[in-house]
């Protein structure tokens, strides 16, 4: 895991290096106030004060120096404004100019991130260290760890990262921090009442589980954190093809999230009651695979069609949720790589958001909004569920011509929530196909903050 404190440190006026913002409105006046030699670089390089971007500005002796950041079109640092800057300065300490967002500190540590579970690291500068308001280190610090958890989480390749694997890192978060953890493994899953999960999982030699784990005062609001662990899809009997396999070890990709805001909810001690619930598998193929057409039971009772075994994240996350909402509580949060629908029509970007509760989806893309890291609402429209409607069952895990994939996803997950039970699901794609200042390509948090910053607000 990277050294984030070395990277991050109060700022006690020791002698730094200079970061100056510069806005693309702004790009004259910043010009104007430059000795000549650092204008002749700016002009060389072409620099217009342009999102992602960052040059180095010679001083009005060439000795001393300082880096001018890209704001685009904004006025003030956001999350990655600085992760351009942090990729390309050489070891030392660095200052900003000017008022500097606490969520701008995330940029700065992430881009100095690194999976490097099978290659050593191949930055050998050494630490930029930015000074920073004592107020927001321990935060941006805290913050860095969970989002780098989380990468390296997805990062991870399904040989090494399986549902036991993932139940050992929810193990070692509730004995850090106290809480109480819950795993039912296997053929317990039958016994437990957990049909949906164990059917998913019992083609694979790697035992399917339900892992969930209980933290905070008994006196404070329950939160209930869900997500969704299948450490590889082959799709099933309904085998995918290569090129949709071959970034299937990320179909743990909500789960990841789901622990990465439950040890940043214990961090903020938020006045809250935590339920975290991970249910997590694999989706293999033997000859106890589940088939097109059987009929599996659920935990809440409904009787479900297996229409096509590569919807399985449904049916996982349907007993999931049916055993969160047993506890009754405040809200219901659960995150997912669901469907391949969400991200035709929303891109690998943004996040698609279901809720059965306006206020809490105000909410969430409000805080969404604010944290940069934004999500879109789409609708839990309810003449759809006419398209996942089964002849035999109470419903088909598969939507009839294939129109309004993620729609349907939520709308089959929501009939797994009671009514009256305010609850969000977030369609994630948990992965960066480009790479970005900040973001390499690979494991993405997406959805993290805007959930974090909902709860914060409801909850501090």
């Amino acid at each position: 895991m990277t050294d984030f404190d070395r990277l991050l440190a109060t700022d006690q006026g020791a002698d730094a290096i200079t970061i100056t913002p510069v806005s693309e409105a702004g790009f004259d006046a910043f010009l104007g106030g430059l000795p000549e030699l650092a204008r002749t670089a700016v002009a060389a390089a072409g620099f217009k004060g342009r999102a992602d971007t960052a040059l180095f500005l010679p001083g009005g002796t060439g000795r001393d120096w300082s880096l001018a950041v890209g704001l685009g079109a904004s006025e003030a640092p956001g999350r990655w404004t600085l992760a351009a800057a942090a990729n390309q300065l050489p070891e030392g300490r660095y200052r900003f100019s000017g008022p500097l967002p606490p969520q701008a500190l995330h940029g700065w540590l992430m881009a100095q991130h690194r999976f490097s579970k099978y290659r050593k690291p191949d930055d050998a500068r050494g630490p930029r260290q930015l000074l920073a308001d004592p107020a927001a280190v321990s935060r941006a610090i805290a913050d860095a760890n969970a989002v780098a958890e989380l990468r390296d989480l997805i990062d991870t390749p399904a040989e090494d990262l399986g549902p036991g694997e993932v139940e050992a890192v929810i193990r070692a978060l509730a004995e850090s921090v106290g809480g109480k953890l819950q795993a039912v493994v296997g053929e317990a899953l039958i016994d437990q009442n957990f049909p949906a999960i164990h059917a998913v999982g019992r083609a694979s030699p790697r035992k399917p589980r339900l892992i969930a784990m209980d933290w905070g005062d008994p006196q404070h609001p329950l939160v209930a954190i869900v997500g969704k662990g299948v450490c590889f899809d082959t799709g099933g009997l309904n085998l995918k093809p290569g090129n949709s396999m071959a970034l299937m070890k990320k179909d743990m990709g909500g789960a990841a999230h789901a622990i990465a805001l439950a040890r940043l909810l214990i961090a903020r001690r938020l006045k809250l009651r935590l339920k975290l619930v991970v249910a997590a598998v694999d989706n293999a193929v033997s000859g106890d695979s589940i088939r097109p057409g059987d009929v599996i039971s659920t935990r809440k009772g409904l009787s479900v069609e297996v229409g096509n075994t590569d919807a399985e994240g449904r049916l996982v996350l349907a007993d999931a949720l049916a055993f969160a909402a047993e506890a009754n509580p405040a809200l219901i949060l659960d995150f997912a790589t669901l469907t391949g629908a969400a991200r035709v029509a929303l891109g690998p970007d943004l996040p698609a958001l279901f809720a059965n509760d306006d206020a809490l989806a105000d909410g969430l893309l409000a805080a969404g909004a604010a944290a940069d890291d934004p999500l879109w609402r789409l609708p839990l429209w309810q003449p759809y569920t006419r398209l996942f409607r089964s002849d035999i069952a109470d419903l088909n895990n598969n939507a009839e011509g294939g129109f309004a994939g993620a729609i349907v996803g939520g709308l089959f997950l929501e009939r797994f929530v009671p009514k009256g039970t305010p609850w969000a699901h977030v369609d994630t794609y948990a992965w960066n196909g480009t790479p970005k200042p900040g973001r390499p390509k690979g494991a993405a948090a997406l959805s993290l903050f805007a959930a974090l910053g909902l709860l914060e607000s409801r909850f501090s």
